[in-house]
């Protein structure tokens, strides 16, 4: 591996995610950790925020201003404003200029076509990129948790993000089995929003029931009660009202999505040949993305699926850091890509 930089080029990683789009540059580790959010003025058409900035807008702009999330279920649902994006990322990494276009790892469902595929390459292309690399979350996440992808033994990855879930079984620097899930952090948020409405008549903004979801969500019977209060306006008379909800409450609000997460990482196991399983059940089944941190969801799979489960170290951060392992390693590394561009002799 050449390992002098070129001095004409910047090597960013990106987790494009529903939720957040992290980033990494080679050489400066993670710089960048936003909402995938960009605000944009309907009137003239001008981006007026991305990010953070962006997000504050959720819920309190005027009509002419709206928040748009590019991103739906893990795939590009607004061709033109991911590119515009990206095209920041980029630029913010210096990776944006006549002489310096960068190369880029892109992380991207474990359970996307050819044409969403096609979609993030053309989308990172016309915002600046020279080179992309495509690679599955699940197998970012197992990179980022230094797990033996390339050995002969088997590991198993539950990611939850934003969008979906992406579970899969790692052996020889392939996917064995895997299943990915629109189900995740957003699914969880909609269902505490559909129990107040169903349960209360309260309407909850999605920032509101976020945050409720962060104070007392939960996927296992806790020792100690947890209370927050629901803020929303009352469907009846239409004025502001307030609540105090409980940790089972919300626990019960999201139980059906959270059972269908169980049940999919039983399935994966399922499929997966009986000597890898043996592997899994010493090794553990490592949780990373924001899900991961809903407290007692590693107790909810490991009943489910009778096997030790744990979150990985900052599962926040876990994908993103495989795309800048990847980085690092791209030549060694070349057969966990999914794209079109192959390894730069080079690099």
């Amino acid at each position: 591996m050449n390992r002098f930089l070129n001095p004409f080029t910047v090597d960013i990683g990106i987790d494009l995610g529903t939720a957040n789009t992290l980033e990494y540059v080679r050489g400066r580790g993670i710089v960048a950790n936003e909402p995938s959010i960009v605000a944009i003025n309907n009137k003239t058409g001008k981006l007026l925020a991305i990010g953070k900035e962006a997000k504050k807008m959720v819920g309190r702009t005027p009509s002419h201003i709206v928040a748009i999330k590019p991103l739906t279920k893990g795939v590009i649902s607004d061709f033109e404003v991911t590119e515009e994006m990206l095209r920041y990322f980029f630029a913010r990494a210096g990776g944006l200029s006549n002489f310096r276009r960068p190369r880029v790892v892109i992380g991207i469902p474990s359970g996307v076509t050819e044409v969403e595929k096609r979609a993030v390459e053309d989308a990172a292309r016309n915002a600046g990129a020279r080179e992309v690399f495509l690679i599955e979350e699940p197998m970012a996440a197992a990179i980022g948790a230094m797990l033996p992808i390339q050995e002969a033994e088997g590991s198993m990855v539950v990611d939850i993000g934003g969008g979906t879930t992406e579970i899969a079984v790692i052996s020889l620097g392939g996917i064995v089995a895997s299943r990915s899930l629109r189900i995740a952090g957003d699914r969880l948020t909609d269902d505490i929003r559909d129990f107040a409405q169903e349960e209360f008549k309260l309407l909850l903004g999605e920032r509101t029931a976020e945050q409720i979801k962060f104070a007392v969500g939960s996927a296992f019977p806790l020792e100690d009660r947890l209370t927050t209060p629901m803020r929303g306006r009352d469907l009846v008379t239409g004025l502001p009202r307030e609540i105090e909800v409980t940790d089972e409450q919300i626990r019960r609000a999201m139980v059906k999505s959270l059972a269908a997460l169980a049940q999919a990482t039983r399935d994966v196991i399922e499929e997966t040949p009986p000597e890898l399983v043996a592997d899994i059940m010493a090794r553990g089944i490592v949780l990373a993305g924001g899900g991961a941190l809903l407290r007692g969801l590693d107790q909810l799979l490991a009943q489910e699926t009778m096997m030790p489960v744990h979150s990985g170290e900052e599962p926040l951060t876990m994908i993103v850091r495989g795309t800048g392992m990847a980085l690092e390693e791209l030549r060694k590394l070349s057969e966990v890509f999914v794209s079109a561009d192959t390894a730069p002799m080079g690099f």
